[in-house]
């Protein structure tokens, strides 16, 4: 076996994954699974802006546990990559320093243990998605597959669309057929010689930490900045004062910034109002302005959605905390609105009954809920006929969906570009033995029991 180590560093936390893969199927497909993971503690690696050393330390636990996962003669050749997404995407435009002080702090770290460590960079929002998108259809083995008989087969199925909703940014990714009217958006590929033309995006504050900061905002500047502020998301029997810091210390927020010191405690009162909520969650979006034929939001172009999907990352906890928490299907785009409208009506005491281990959560679910149906109805447009094409998931098997696998598969050159068909399988000219075998045998079984049959009868006779 050969393995991989790909550390997510998210806006919100980082997770390890340790990869692995049998060493005589280079170039194979579907055979890389995911052999090991581990949650970092503490948040992501962009909160240690002010002490960059104490980001690398935080990722010692982890990768002390990939010096267990990966057998000790393994590890000078198991490369190790770093990838960081929007927290630190935002940290740069904040503060280009401070990004690369973490950024030299986590190598650092890295550069201590004996894997083949291969970088720490910080991914750009169009390789989050494109990676996203190659990893989910890696996984379902959408590209290319083994045959039976060890041949490579062409599986002749469509690829799906992937969809991300992290802590920072969310991106949508899939492959299409109409023009791609912003060259921006438009990636090629080539993988196993077949050419994928696929549409991508990503939406800097628009993950689940910074759209409730956003959302904090826009209420206390309609309230005027009050010491006590209603908020409509919030359950009833939930309130919580909050310092003006936590709320505009992003570049999500600064332009919204008020002339109060930051230090000025505000008191937020919630009072589970769903359409008033909805009211103000729709306000982080702008689908009035568009300079291209058709654009999602924020005159981003998007072109039709297509096909099946795939939502994973914050996407699958809000609709599985739906389904499992409120016990509400999500079928149609309707099921999404009515199940957050449900969660909005819902009081505090009600809500820590049903999930007490999900507290610090909770009272966001009803603002997520919320964002996840405009964001995929009024955003990307699904409607009551593609919405059921959305499959929300976690894994495929065991093996966690996400950008990381696709971004080592990349950086390993694990998918080739050309398809090698000339690279059979030694198990193919098994197979064909035991074919020949299995013939052989069946026509002198046959051959004997007519010579057999002819010899009782003539024995008969």
């Amino acid at each position: 076996l050969q393995y991989g180590i790909v550390l997510d560093a998210g806006s919100s936390h980082t997770a390890m994954f340790v990869y692995k893969w049998p060493a005589d199927k280079e170039n194979d497909t579907g055979v890389v699974s995911e052999h090991g993971m581990c949650d970092v503690e503490g948040p992501g690696i962009s909160s240690y802006s002010l002490n960059p050393p104490a980001a690398g330390t935080s990722l010692e636990y982890c990768l002390n546990q990939a010096l267990r996962d990966v057998p000790k003669e393994k590890h000078v050749g198991t490369p190790l990559y770093l990838g960081a997404t929007a927290g630190m995407r935002l940290l740069n435009i904040a503060d280009p320093q401070a990004s690369d002080a973490v950024l030299r702090a986590v190598a650092a770290t890295l550069k201590m243990y004996p894997f083949d460590f291969r970088g720490a960079k910080i991914l750009s929002g169009e390789e989050e998605g494109v990676f996203g998108w190659v990893t989910a259809n890696y996984l379902l083995e959408n590209f290319i597959k083994r045959g039976w008989l060890g041949e490579w087969i062409q599986p002749q199925k469509k690829t799906l669309g992937a969809m991300d909703f992290g802590g920072a940014s969310t991106q949508i990714t899939f492959e299409t057929r109409d023009t791609i009217e912003n060259p921006r958006n438009e990636v090629m590929l080539k993988l196993y010689g077949q050419a994928y033309k696929v549409y991508t995006h990503s939406f800097l504050c628009y993950g689940r930490d910074q759209v409730l900061k956003r959302l904090l905002s826009k209420l206390l500047q309609t309230e005027s900045y009050q010491e006590t502020v209603s908020h409509p998301c919030w359950p009833m029997g939930y309130n919580k004062s909050l310092l003006l810091s936590s709320i505009y210390d992003s570049p999500c927020t600064e332009k919204e910034r008020p002339s109060l010191a930051l230090n000025t405690t505000i008191t937020l009162v919630g009072t589970g109002n769903g359409n008033l909520c909805t009211l103000y969650v729709s306000k982080l979006f702008d689908f009035t302005n568009c300079s291209f034929s058709h654009c999602s939001f924020d005159g981003v172009f998007q072109p039709k959605v297509s096909g099946n999907f795939i939502a994973f990352s914050a996407f699958f906890y809000t609709v599985d905390f739906i389904q499992t928490v409120m016990g509400r299907p999500v079928h149609l785009p309707g099921d999404l609105k009515d199940a957050a409208e449900t969660i909005c009506a819902t009081s505090w005491s009600e809500l820590l009954q049903k999930a007490p281990k999900l507290e610090k959560r909770l009272p966001d679910y009803c603002a997520v809920s919320t964002f996840v149906y405009l964001l995929t109805t009024k955003g990307y447009s699904f409607n009551n006929h593609s919405f059921p094409n959305i499959a929300f998931q976690k894994k495929v098997g065991e093996t966690s969906i996400g950008w990381a696998l696709g971004y080592m598969l990349n950086l390993t050159n694990m998918i080739p570009a050309e398809k090698p068909s000339s690279h059979k399988s030694m198990l193919y000219n098994y197979w064909v033995i035991l074919i020949l075998l299995f013939v052989v045998t069946t026509l002198t079984s046959l051959v004997t029991a007519v010579c057999l049959l002819r010899h009782s009868k003539s024995s008969i006779i």
